[in-house]
């Protein structure tokens, strides 16, 4: 023992071999001699492989970096505690999305509405455009007006009336025979979705025949068609075509005319019957078309956002509009009308061309349900549509929904597991390949515009 301590008294005193005196520290691979404690041979460990589930198990210090600071403020990545922004067209700018269309999911009460109203709020301030194409609970009305906008409501009495067939705004790159056959191409798709919504099935060859009969004889006899010319022509046509009497162009065209005149005469009159009595003015950042007045069943209200978004069309199909977001919120009663889906996926491919991103919100994946048979078309179209949402926001989902929406949206276990548990004002973002947790940041003033629990709490937080 003596020995031994003397050994270690001398060798903590004496300089360590190979460095000056006045270096305490030892050299990195340590002192080298028989009591350097060093292994003869150099530790090596081999590569371990796993999956993304296990390492995060086994090393969890580790966060994504986030999506930059460029475009809107949103709030707080929940696993690394930075700020989350978030822009459609500057990341598909970096080739980080291949479409600039979004999906956004999640139960009442979650705040997936009041991340809509930020989104499309804020980019304002970044030189976007807002329109919504229908708001059936006229939420968008108060916001639209506080940014400067517009908010055209429809039913109820008021003294608004829209002609869907109005020609809209025009490009000023196009000539007047490519004006001409673009108006005429979009005034024959409108009105052969309506009669697809109204009649709840496909038009037959014939009917086709009929409605292009009416629609041109409507053309003729004003500068500017109205739907109830269109329904006088299918009722009594006053010439025939090649192929079809006039006898035949009004026993073709009957269940067409009985259900178009729904919009004329029954319980949609006094709203597309005549004359626009409001203008569209593109300008404007935020135009919404408050529907709240209008009652009836989800047909009804798709027929009817089929005549207001035909309105707005014009407009967004004009190139140098700008970058624009279109709105559909409640969009699980448009899902139910295939003639609507396949407008709505025209428009969705057409997107990057026309500087355009729609945003679909939804309460639940499950209402694909509802839309046609398991192996129809309009199923196939429904998920096409979030098929081409290359940003998918899925807010809190039952226990229930879970497997569903992961299953529908291609979501990993890790990410399935989040959609339970997540709070309200926390969304689970999925952004091309990546995958955020953020909590939406909201400002007083903007919760006072924005919520929409107000008859339901007096109490508001600035945070959810």
């Amino acid at each position: 023992m003596g020995l031994g301590l003397k050994r270690h008294q001398r060798s903590s005193t004496a300089p360590v071999r190979g460095l000056s005196p006045s270096t305490a520290v030892p050299p990195p691979a340590g002192e080298r001699g028989p009591d350097a404690l060093r292994a003869v041979r150099r530790l090596r460990l081999p590569t371990h492989r796993a999956t993304s589930d296990v390492l995060a198990g086994a090393y969890p210090f580790l966060a994504e970096a986030g999506l930059g600071n460029e475009g809107v403020y949103v709030g707080q990545d929940a696993w690394s505690g930075g700020g989350f922004c978030f822009d459609p067209w500057e990341l598909y700018r970096q080739g980080v999305l291949t479409n600039p269309n979004c999906l956004l999911a999640g139960v009442v009460g979650k705040g997936k509405s009041c991340l809509a109203k930020s989104l499309a709020t804020r980019s304002i301030a970044f030189g976007r455009r807002v329109y919504v194409p229908g708001d059936p609970k006229g939420e968008w009305s108060v916001v639209a007006r506080a940014v400067g906008g517009a908010a055209i409501q429809l039913g109820g009495g008021t003294p608004n009336r829209l002609n869907p067939l109005d020609p809209g705004p025009r490009p000023n790159s196009l000539a007047n025979e490519q004006w001409a056959q673009l108006v005429q191409s979009r005034r024959r798709v409108l009105l052969g979705c309506l009669a697809e919504s109204a009649l709840a099935r496909p038009l037959a060859s014939v009917e086709h025949t009929a409605l292009d009969a009416a629609l041109h004889e409507a053309i003729a006899g004003a500068d500017v068609p109205t739907l109830p010319r269109v329904v006088d022509a299918l009722h009594s046509p006053t010439d025939a075509v090649p192929g079809a009497t006039k006898e035949e162009l009004t026993r073709d065209g009957r269940d067409l005319a009985h259900a178009l005149r729904r919009l004329v005469k029954g319980d949609l009159a006094g709203l597309f019957d005549g004359p626009s009595t409001v203008t569209f003015d593109p300008a404007l950042p935020m135009i919404s078309l408050d529907l709240s007045q209008i009652q009836g069943s989800d047909q009804l209200i798709a027929m009817v956002m089929t005549c207001t978004s035909a309105w707005m069309e014009a407009a967004l199909t004009d190139a140098e509009g700008g970058q624009r977001w279109v709105i559909y919120d409640e969009a699980w009663r448009l899902m139910r009308q295939p003639a609507l889906l396949a407008r709505m996926q025209s428009q969705w491919k057409l997107s990057r061309g026309l500087g355009i991103a729609n945003l679909l919100i939804v309460h639940r994946l499950s209402d694909l349900d509802a839309v046609g048979d398991a192996d129809s078309e309009a199923r196939a179209l429904a998920r096409g549509l979030l098929g081409d949402c290359s940003t998918k926001i899925v807010y809190q989902q039952e226990v229930s929904e879970a497997s569903r929406t992961a299953r529908e949206l291609g979501l990993t276990s890790a990410e399935r597991q989040q959609l339970p548990d997540l709070q309200q004002g926390e969304g689970l973002w999925r952004v091309g390949q990546r995958s955020f947790v953020v909590s939406h940041a909201v400002t007083t003033n903007e919760l006072a515009a924005f919520n929409t629990d107000v008859r339901m709490t007096s109490l508001a937080r600035d945070r959810f």
